[in-house]
C-alpha cells in the first residue's frame, strides 16, 4: 500500500490543499502551527471513524465538529481524499477513498462516502462502494472481471446510524474486495506518540506483544517477542545498537521473579548490566525505534513526529536511513522535524514544506522550487539550505 495523494479541504488549517506523487518516504518540515501535526492527525481520525463513529472521532480530536471543521466553514463539509495504490484481486490498483462530513441541525453524518478503482488500464473508475448519509451501495463481484460496469452485482445497504462509515461494516467482509483491503489498512495505520517515561521500567509480563504500541508503553514485550519469536530481526537491533550507541555490548528482556519484564542493557566495560531505569533517553529511544522499524511485519503507514528529539545530531543521518529502508520493505513513512541534521540525508523528492498563508496552511514541495533543486546539484544538503532559509515562507519570523 502506498499513498500517493492527499487532499483536505476545511479540515483544521487546511482550507484546500493537494499533496501530490508522494514518495515512499516522505518528510515535513515548516514552522511550529503551520500543520504539521494537523496533517498527522488525519490518519488517526480515519482510523478512529472505523473503531467508533465520525461523531465520537470529531470528539477525540478535538471537541467535535465546530472545532475540526475550518474557521469560517462550519456551513461546508470537511473533505478527505486518498488516492493510494493498493493489492485487489491479486492486482495493484490505484484507487481513491473520499469522505464528506458535514453537521446538519446540529448532528454529524458522513454526506459521502466513496471508494473507487479502475478495473482495467481504461476508462473512468468505478464506484465499488458508494454511501449519502447512511444509504447506499457496494459491488459484492468486483472480482469477475467479465463483468461490465452494467452487469456488476450491487448490495443496497442501510446503516445503523449516519455517521458510521459504510468501510466499518462492509470491510469486515470478503465479498467486498476493495473495502475490506481499505478497512485492513486502515486498521494497521501507526501513528507514533512515543514517550520515554512510559517506556521505562518493568512491565507486566502479559499484554500486547505484536507492534509496539502508539506511546511505546509495551517495548519491553515486544522486545521479549522479538527475542523469542524473530531472533534474525532481534539480532539486526542489536548490531546497530552496537554501532550507534559507545558502549553497548548485548540488551537483554529479563524476567523478574514477581512475573514482571525489564530490559537489561551490558556495558562491555563492565561485568553486570544495568536496567533501562538507568538507560539515557537517547539510547532508550534508539533502541525502540529500532525496534518499531525492524518489525517482521511493518505497518503500511508509519507516522513519526520529531524523531530528533533526546537523540545525538550524528545519529539523526543514519536514523533517516533506517526510516527509508523501512518504506522500502513496505510501509510507507511520514516524518515531521525540526532538525537540520536529519533533514540533510533527504533527497530532493523526499521533502514537503508547510507555511501558514491568511491563516491557512499552503504545502510546498522541495523538488518544484527550481533554486533549491539547482542548489542540491550542485551539492548543498538539504538541511542546510533550510537552516539559511531557502524555504520559501517558512521562517517563522
Amino acid at each position: 500500500m502506498k499513498i500517493e495523494t492527499i487532499r483536505l479541504k476545511n479540515f483544521k488549517t487546511f482550507e484546500d490543499v493537494e499533496l501530490v506523487d508522494i514518495p515512499s518516504f516522505c518528510i515535513l518540515v515548516g514552522a511550529n502551527g503551520t500543520g504539521k501535526t494537523t496533517l498527522f492527525q488525519v490518519f488517526g481520525f480515519l482510523k478512529n471513524c472505523l473503531a467508533y463513529n465520525v461523531s465520537r472521532a470529531l470528539n477525540i480530536l478535538g471537541g467535535g465538529f465546530n472545532e475540526v471543521v475550518s474557521r469560517g466553514k462550519s456551513e461546508q463539509p470537511i473533505y478527505i481524499e486518498l488516492q493510494f495504490r493498493l493489492n485487489i484481486t491479486g492486482r495493484e490498483r490505484l484507487a481513491t477513498y473520499i469522505l464528506e462530513i458535514k453537521q446538519i441541525n446540529g448532528k454529524v453524518v458522513v454526506d459521502r462516502e466513496i471508494l473507487r478503482y479502475k478495473r482495467g488500464a481504461n476508462g473512468s473508475p468505478y464506484h465499488f462502494l458508494d454511501f449519502h448519509r447512511g444509504v447506499g451501495s457496494a459491488v459484492t463481484n468486483e472480482e469477475d472481471f467479465s463483468k461490465t460496469k452494467e452487469t456488476l452485482t450491487r448490495e443496497q445497504q442501510q446503516l445503523d446510524s449516519p455517521d458510521i462509515l459504510a468501510i466499518k461494516g462492509l470491510g469486515q467482509f470478503q465479498r467486498f474486495k476493495a473495502a475490506n483491503a481499505f478497512r485492513q489498512m486502515l486498521e494497521n495505520w501507526h501513528v507514533s506518540d512515543f514517550h520515554i517515561n512510559l517506556a521505562r521500567g518493568s512491565k507486566e509480563d502479559t499484554g500486547y506483544a505484536e507492534h509496539l504500541s502508539i506511546t511505546g508503553d509495551n517495548l519491553q514485550l515486544v522486545a521479549k517477542h522479538l527475542f523469542d519469536e524473530h531472533q534474525e530481526e532481534f539480532s539486526k537491533v542489536i548490531e546497530k545498537m552496537k554501532e550507534r550507541v559507545p558502549g553497548i555490548g548485548s540488551i537483554k528482556p529479563e524476567a523478574t521473579a514477581d512475573n514482571r519484564l525489564l530490559l537489561k542493557f551490558q556495558d562491555g566495560s563492565f561485568k553486570d548490566p544495568f536496567i533501562d531505569k538507568y538507560v539515557s533517553d537517547g539510547t532508550l529511544k534508539m533502541f525502540a525505534y529500532l525496534v518499531l522499524l525492524y518489525d517482521p511485519s511493518p505497518h503500511p503507514l508509519l507516522c513519526v513526529e520529531e524523531p530528533e528529539n533526546q537523540l545525538y545530531p550524528t545519529l539523526l543521518l543514519e536514523l533517516a536511513e533506517e526510516f527509508r529502508s523501512y518504506a522500502q520493505r513496505g510501509g510507507q513513512v511520514f516524518v515531521s522535524t525540526h532538525s537540520p541534521d536529519f533533514l540533510n540525508a533527504a533527497k530532493l523528492e523526499e521533502v514537503f514544506w508547510l507555511i501558514k498563508e491568511n491563516g491557512y496552511s499552503k504545502v510546498k514541495r522541495a523538488k518544484d522550487d527550481q533554486q533549491i533543486v539547482e542548489f542540491m546539484n550542485d551539492g548543498d544538503q538539504m538541511g542546510y539550505l533550510w537552516k539559511q532559509g531557502f524555504f520559501e515562507g517558512a521562517d517563522p519570523k
